[in-house]
């Protein structure tokens, strides 16, 4: 077959639907990906605040209980729901990938997995938020 003969494919036959060059994919594994650097930055922030306002009984025990006073209101409550959330996945996704990184076939499994961390997470916010939420607003002892 000579050049002048040979058939050439059109550009809609050889490139792909999905953009080449992107990051994200919107797949399982990046949303992991994604929520884990999230959960750990909020959870970094947290503790850099908790630390700091609990440092201050040392300087001034009663700015330390005024502190301390103004986490008493419900936006707080709702704040712990996600500090818990956010704990609570990163602390399974965490296992996740430890799954992943040093089991033989946690590659080929890391949907799964995926899927088995949002259930988990699932389950404990079920637990959680329901006895936080009437602590926090007066229905339970």
């Amino acid at each position: 077959m000579s050049a002048s003969t040979r058939l050439t494919p059109s550009v809609s036959e050889t490139t792909s639907k999905t953009p080449r060059g992107t990051l994200y994919r919107g797949h399982e594994g990046m949303w992991s990906w994604v929520l884990h650097r999230i959960t750990g930055v909020a959870i970094f922030f947290f503790l850099l605040v908790h630390i700091l306002d609990t440092a201050l009984i040392r300087v001034s025990p009663e700015a330390y209980n005024a502190v301390i006073g103004t986490y008493k209101n419900p936006i707080m409550a709702l704040g712990e729901v996600a500090l818990v959330g956010a704990i609570a996945y990163h602390a399974y996704n965490g296992l996740r990938i430890i799954i992943v990184d040093f089991w033989s076939k946690g590659a080929k499994y890391q949907q799964y997995l995926f899927w088995g961390v949002l259930g988990l997470w699932v389950i404990t916010m079920l637990g959680f938020v329901p006895r936080h939420l009437m602590l926090a607003f007066g229905g339970g002892h």
